[in-house]
């Protein structure tokens, strides 16, 4: 009897170790939430990056507003009948006088 009460006290204590303490137990499971938790923020800015991206392409299909504006951003386009202006700012500090 003793010897079968010691029996399961020790796998009761191995199955405790097992548990608690091996890395195999509760903290890998944290480490495993952890990183879902990473990949779902992740994922959800991957998301909300492809919306973007899909409405982007489908205003790009539709019409020629969006290329239009791409071109004006991107590449400096300027339209037929549109006049240029570039306005230059002064120099912040003035030159120094050449001795």
């Amino acid at each position: 009897m003793k010897l079968l009460v010691a029996a399961m006290l020790a796998a009761l204590l191995l199955l405790q170790y097992r548990i608690w303490i091996s890395s195999q137990g509760v903290r890998s499971v944290y480490r495993l939430e952890r990183a879902v938790a990473a990949q779902q923020a992740v994922d959800q800015r991957l998301t909300r990056r492809n919306a973007r991206l899909e409405a982007e392409v489908a205003d790009l299909k539709s019409g020629t507003g969006a290329i239009e504006e791409r071109a004006r951003s991107e590449l400096g386009m300027i339209g037929p009948h549109e006049t240029f202006y570039m306005v230059v700012e002064p120099p912040r500090f003035p030159p120094r006088p050449s001795h």
